[in-house]
């Protein structure tokens, strides 16, 4: 039973920390690693045990919300905007003791945008962008050796990103240029490839075993990004919004993982996550145009375990969509015209990972006599 339980908790470990945060449209919440969720194994993880994970994510965004209200007219009507968004993030981890490990992440993205306002309102047009996104490396630390007696384990990390993603990424408009010329411009906040500022992350992330097949686990992160504005130009109406910010951005996820017994190496999940990008950053001014807000969704997933090999599939489904005001917004209302900025949002986003447990190798020892 001892054997079982440790079994399932290591499997947990696996299953349930391969990423953190996805984008879901207009509201640009960019591939994010937590430090920390690649190691996978987690305390149990040896000295000197590497793990290298690749997680893909897709989500199709389209439904359009100001506030938690959504404008299905502008389906009906045609002139709502689609992002199609594929994201792999690449993530290699090493653990220095048990507790202690270092890891650094390298996301690729592919991004579609269909919009009929971009492009003078008269025809629709896509967009594209694709390439490196920001780049993160960090530590962490599990808070409690595995000589101790406990049914679970937390962990603390700390992470920095670095502004190597394109975020002056240009496609050609139609329709907007002298006499109706196409012209090359940025594309939209939500397919640049990086936001242009150097950042900083706290995370955690926790499992406690209910019994031997039963997991309860959470974790979460907080991008800190104080740079104001990156310089690159919207060409949007408002000056207030004409270039774009540097906006923070958060996760919080949490359930319940249930190990099969009668399958090896089978585990499904269901939980629930939030993640958004705040109306203000924690650090720094906050000028130029954003779309925060934020989407809750339900998680459910399913994961198999084969040797030092684990693949993960998870599908949060939205529950909750949300556009918040943001400061521009606030700033450029008068009593007769309360502006509220509006974004699109996917339905569901489909997540896919493969994470590789590389065990330190232990030198043979050979009798000669």
């Amino acid at each position: 039973m001892k054997k079982l339980f440790l079994s399932g908790i290591i499997g947990a470990y696996l299953f349930l920390f391969p990423e953190f945060g996805y984008a879901q449209g207009c509201v640009a919440i960019r591939q994010f690693s937590g430090v920390g969720n690649a190691v996978g194994q987690g305390n149990f993880q040896n000295q000197g045990d590497w793990n290298i994970s690749a997680n893909y994510r897709y989500f199709k965004s389209f439904r359009h919300f100001r506030g938690t209200h959504e404008e299905p007219e502008r389906i009906e009507n045609g002139t709502q905007v689609i992002n199609w968004s594929h994201g792999m993030d690449l993530t290699v981890s090493y653990s220095f003791t048990s507790r202690i490990y270092a890891l650094a992440s390298i996301p690729f993205a592919y991004n579609e945008r269909s919009s009929l306002y971009e492009h003078g309102r008269t025809e629709r047009h896509t967009t594209y962008s694709s390439g490196l996104g920001d780049i993160r490396i960090g530590a962490g630390y599990w808070l409690f050796p595995e000589s101790e007696k406990r049914k679970g384990n937390m962990a603390v990390g700390l992470g920095i990103k670095f502004p190597s993603g394109n975020f002056r990424a240009e496609d050609t408009f139609y329709n907007v240029g002298v006499g109706g010329q196409p012209e090359i411009r940025p594309v939209d906040q939500s397919i640049q490839l990086g936001d242009g500022g150097f950042g900083f992350n706290v995370d955690f992330q926790g499992i406690w075993g209910i019994n031997s097949s039963l997991f309860a686990y959470y974790s979460g992160f907080y991008l800190f990004n104080p740079k104001n504005t990156n310089g690159t130009r919207t060409f949007r109406s408002r000056e207030s919004e004409s270039i774009m910010s540097v906006p923070d951005q958060y996760s919080l996820r949490g359930g319940a993982f249930y190990s099969v017994k009668q399958v090896h190496g089978l585990g499904f999940l269901l939980g629930g996550r939030i993640e958004g990008i705040p109306v203000s950053d924690l650090l720094g001014e906050s000028d130029g145009f954003r779309r925060p807000g934020y989407v809750i969704s339900v998680e459910p997933g399913a994961s198999y375990m084969l040797k030092n090999l684990t693949g993960t599939l998870t599908v949060p489904l939205a529950l909750v969509r949300n556009r918040t005001r943001s400061l521009t917004d606030i700033a450029d209302s008068t009593p007769e015209n309360k502006r509220h900025g509006d974004a699109a949002f996917a339905d569901y986003v489909i997540n896919f990972s493969l994470a590789w447990r590389i065990p330190k190798k232990v030198p043979q020892v050979f009798n000669t006599l």
